[in-house]
């Protein structure tokens, strides 16, 4: 089973990158995120993609700029994601090869990124939004556009915003902190992918 659920290790620093792969995949989470306002944010995102060997999608959070994502593209990150809607980071994402989940909370920022080529949509700060602010706009959105709520939306949160037709979740200090062992990290995300796999019952 695939789950749509992004692992967001702000704080992350490189001598942690092996263990905190390891712990992700373990437990079934396999899109990770590192900030780029991390220490030595390309290290982490350099020894993950090691770590993983194909096992993860792994890239980068926080991306604000074309140069950041063709610093990225030269170590082979997978993946990009912005705080913001900048549809000249969107289309450098796609231009490079990698998925492009940029952070929207309005429908005019949810079009332009889908018109840039972004493969999913970051709602941020979701808890702002909320499911009924969440559920407006998905009634105009096109069908088939994955949807992440980040900010705020915790795993005893997942079913209710699965009802409101969200395809997954970016998962940051619920899951990781700076200072967290690799066995926590363990723990919170099994019971992340738990609650994950009720919401979504196997699908």
């Amino acid at each position: 089973m695939s789950r749509n659920i992004i692992a967001i290790l702000r704080g992350l620093r490189p001598e942690e990158a092996r263990d905190m792969t390891d712990a992700l995949i373990d437990a079934g989470i396999t899109k990770i995120e590192v900030p780029l306002n991390s220490p030595q944010p390309f290290d982490s995102i350099a020894t993950m993609l090691d770590q993983a060997q194909g096992r993860a999608t792994v890239g980068a959070g926080t991306v604000l700029s074309p140069e950041t994502v063709a610093q990225l593209s030269a170590i082979r990150a997978q993946m990009v994601v912005s705080p913001d809607c900048n549809p000249d980071v969107i289309r450098a994402t796609k231009s490079a090869g990698m998925l492009s989940y940029p952070g929207v909370f309005t429908a005019s920022e949810c079009f332009s990124a889908l018109r840039a080529g972004a493969d999913g949509l970051k709602f941020f700060p979701a808890f702002k939004l909320g499911l009924d602010g969440f559920s407006a706009l998905k009634a105009v959105l096109p069908k088939d556009a994955e949807t992440y709520a980040v900010g705020g939306v915790g795993p005893a949160d997942f079913a209710d915003w699965q009802k409101a037709g969200i395809t997954g979740f970016g998962m940051g200090s619920s899951l990781y902190k700076p200072g967290h062992s690799a066995k926590e990290v363990a723990r919170l995300a099994a019971e992340t992918v738990a609650a994950y796999d009720e919401a979504f019952d196997g699908q």
